[in-house]
This record gives C-alpha cells, sequence and structure tokens, in this order.
C-alpha cells in the first residue's frame, strides 16, 4: 500500500463498524439478546471484509515480495487473529464485564429509576474509547510475539 493510499477497514469512518459489538454489548442491559448477537454479526462482517481485503491485496504482489498463495494465506490468518481479537473478542468481553460490575454495583447502592437503568450501558460507552488502542497495542504485541514470529 502507498502512502498516500487511505486503507478503507482502518483509515476511515468504516473502522467503527468493528466496534459495533461494544456498543452491544453496552447496550445489553436494557435491549433483546438478539439486538446485542446482531451487532456481533456487523462487527464480524467487518472483519471478513477487512481480512478478504488485505489477502486479497497480497495475492496480487509479486512472490518476490510476499504476494501469491503463500502470502494471502498469511495475511488471511494475521488479520483475521488481530481482527478477532482487538475487534470482537477481547472488547466484547471487557464491555460485557464493565457493564455487569456496574449494574451490581448501582443495585448494591440502592439506586432506583433511570439511573440505575441507563447506568450500566452509559458506563460501558463512555469505556469504549479508553479501552480501544491499550486492546490494540496488547493484541499487537502478542501477535508480534507468536503468529508474526513464526509464520514469515
Amino acid at each position: 500500500m502507498s502512502v498516500t493510499e487511505k486503507d478503507l477497514y482502518r483509515d476511515t469512518p468504516v473502522r467503527y463498524l468493528g466496534y459495533a459489538n461494544e456498543v452491544g454489548e453496552a447496550f445489553r442491559p436494557i435491549i433483546k439478546k438478539i439486538f446485542v448477537h446482531a451487532s456481533y454479526a456487523v462487527s464480524i462482517g467487518y472483519v471478513l471484509a477487512d481480512t478478504a481485503d488485505k489477502s486479497r491485496k497480497q495475492y496480487a504482489k509479486p512472490e518476490a515480495l510476499g504476494g501469491g498463495p503463500r502470502g494471502a494465506a498469511i495475511a488471511t490468518g494475521d488479520t483475521l487473529l488481530w481482527q478477532m481479537f482487538a475487534s470482537v473478542i477481547i472488547p466484547g468481553f471487557t464491555i460485557n464485564r464493565i457493564c455487569w460490575i456496574s449494574k451490581k454495583a448501582l443495585s448494591a447502592g440502592k439506586l432506583k429509576g433511570p439511573l440505575r437503568k441507563w447506568g450500566p450501558t452509559a458506563i460501558g460507552l463512555l469505556a469504549i474509547p479508553f479501552i480501544i488502542h491499550p486492546i490494540d497495542h496488547g493484541v499487537d504485541y502478542v501477535m508480534d510475539e507468536t503468529y508474526r514470529k513464526y509464520v514469515k
């Protein structure tokens, strides 16, 4: 990819589709589970689209530059693993637990009304911007020490 070429899946608002499951998890306390599951479908669809895009681009490169079938297979594995962990699994679990703890804490405080109902969702939504970069960096580190170290 050239320096000026934008990556549709990482450098544009399309990237936010990868966070749909985090929003779904934040709303879990107040919406039906089908909508939470649908948010995962959006995120996983984003992951699969990004994986297909990276694989296709890697395959099109000359084999001397890491292209062809082997390069595409490595790119597929790297993108799929990274995106599933950094965009779906870890953030979804993290927001789920933040909302669960928030709900327990607000219930223990004997709060009633809108704050008790909407509090966990608000806390979950507010947490999203704070968890993204640490999770991304953590997944990068683990990928660098495992998958990327052994497939190159």
